[in-house]
């Protein structure tokens, strides 16, 4: 059987500007699915840097 070891993730506290149309279809889907505004959002920006073709120099 698997462990489950619960902890706390670090987090930090910023500022978003998003237009009002972008963050509505945000409440929309992260309704969908049952999690938090901000969940969805941390969730939307790790898949985007992990699939970032950006080159880091």
């Amino acid at each position: 059987m698997n462990k489950f070891y619960p902890s706390k993730t670090e987090k930090t506290v910023i500022t978003l500007r998003i237009k009002a149309d972008l963050l509505s279809e945000i409440d929309e889907l992260s309704g969908k699915v049952d999690i938090s505004r901000n969940e969805f959002i941390m969730q939307c920006i790790d898949f985007a840097m992990n699939s970032s073709q950006i080159r880091k120099e």
